[in-house]
């Protein structure tokens, strides 16, 4: 079977699944705070000034940020999607190398990051806390219920570094004003903000595949262990 349609199927198959686990769907701020961690950053980095970002029920999130030059816009516009779908990569790596307990450590010092200098109320700041929270009780409850904890968040920020891209595509060709960051570049640049989506798109895309890579290895080395444990007991 062809890589990329195996790729396919295998994430239909897995935002069914994680669609099907009670409260998963709260879970997919972590994507939001993740986009929106990564517009603050880039910010910071070209001198620039974060006032507070903002976490919404829906799942949105918006950055507010004091920019000097239309340059340090374009690459904090970029920042977003790109630093989600990177991210991604970076929990199926944690999982890859099985350092999951880390994982849910940095996971939560990010979040805790956030709230010191960016989030200063509202849902977003409450979601915040409570993601810690349960985030630390998995941490000590440790095993395989904390190991599953983090397959989820890593699945569901794949499936939201995706899905993103494809309602930012959507937007663009429905309502281009509307296109949140591929508008903001078209408006900069005065290149269609279509091509952006797409743009966020094939590069998300590209980082799924070496998710999913990461996953796959992990599975045929575990299958490698148990055929050795297998043959030594005979």
């Amino acid at each position: 079977m062809n890589k990329w349609l195996k790729a396919f199927l295998f994430l239909i198959g897995a935002a069914i699944l994680t669609r099907l686990i009670p409260f998963s769907n709260w879970f997919r701020m972590l994507d939001t705070m993740i986009h929106e961690l990564g517009h603050a950053v880039v910010t910071l980095l070209v001198s620039g000034r974060v006032l507070r970002i903002e976490l919404n029920p829906d799942h949105s999130g918006v950055t507010y940020s004091l920019l000097i030059s239309d340059w340090s816009q374009i690459v904090v516009s970029l920042a977003g999607y790109i630093t989600a779908s990177l991210f991604a990569i970076a929990m199926f790596y944690g999982y890859y190398r099985q350092k999951q307990g880390i994982g849910l450590i940095i996971i939560s010092v990010l979040a805790l990051a956030t709230i010191v200098f960016f989030v200063r109320s509202g849902y977003g700041l409450w979601w915040l806390i409570i993601f810690i929270a349960v985030n630390m009780a998995f941490y000590f409850i440790g095993g395989w219920i904390r190991n599953f904890y983090y397959l989820l968040l890593a699945f569901l920020c794949l499936e939201e570094s995706l899905m993103g891209p494809v309602t930012l595509l959507l937007r663009s060709l429905t309502a281009p004003a509307q296109a949140g960051d591929a508008a903001n570049l078209a408006n900069l640049t005065m290149v269609p903000a279509l091509v952006w989506s797409l743009l966020f798109l094939g590069i998300s895309l590209l980082c799924a595949m070496s998710s999913l890579q990461l996953y796959w290895k992990n599975g045929q080395r575990e299958n490698l262990k148990s055929r050795r444990q297998h043959l030594n007991l005979k």
